[in-house]
């Protein structure tokens, strides 16, 4: 449960920002899906789980780097290489304000690659606050100064690793 405890002074523009109150903004904004179903249209099995109806449990290990054989790492290696290569085939980002297109009217989106799409995503995550008038909160970073620190990286890395896979 979140509090609803007033902000504090390092705070100053409370209300502004749509990473404030993350995850739990973002995950208000999501479509809410049942069973062992995830992703943004709810068509993907939740970590741990595989097969047609996702109810296939799926252990994985993840392996400590450093114990890695010189095989491991270069498959692991491999696989990074080929994020930088693979256009996601479920999301593309924004290269340009809204008003830059025009409220909505005239979208502009390119391609991404998989491993540029999690750059992106943590860029966004910790990026200055654009403010009204112009002006930039540049001292705050709601992905690494906040109470989502371990919960959104968490995430984050989950996706990253089901991405990869």
């Amino acid at each position: 449960v979140l509090s609803t405890s007033p902000l504090g002074p390092n705070f100053p523009f409370s209300g502004i920002d749509d990473r404030e109150n993350w995850p739990t903004v973002f995950y208000n904004r999501t479509c809410q899906c049942q069973g062992n179903f995830m992703g943004f249209n709810c068509g993907d099995c939740k970590f741990g789980f595989t097969g047609t109806n996702c109810t296939v449990r799926r252990r994985l290990i993840r392996k400590e780097i450093f114990r890695m054989t010189t095989a491991e790492k270069d498959k692991f290696i491999a696989y990074l290489n080929l994020a930088k290569r693979t256009i996601s085939s479920d999301y593309v980002i924004a290269t340009g304000t809204y008003e830059q297109m025009n409220n909505g009217s005239n979208p502009l989106f390119a391609d991404i690659n998989v491993y540029d799409l999690f750059v992106w995503l943590h860029y966004y995550s910790s990026r200055d606050a654009f403010i009204e008038g112009g002006q930039v909160w540049a001292d705050i970073d709601f992905a690494h100064e906040a109470p989502a620190f371990a919960p959104w990286h968490r995430y984050f890395l989950l996706r990253w690793e089901y991405e990869i896979q």
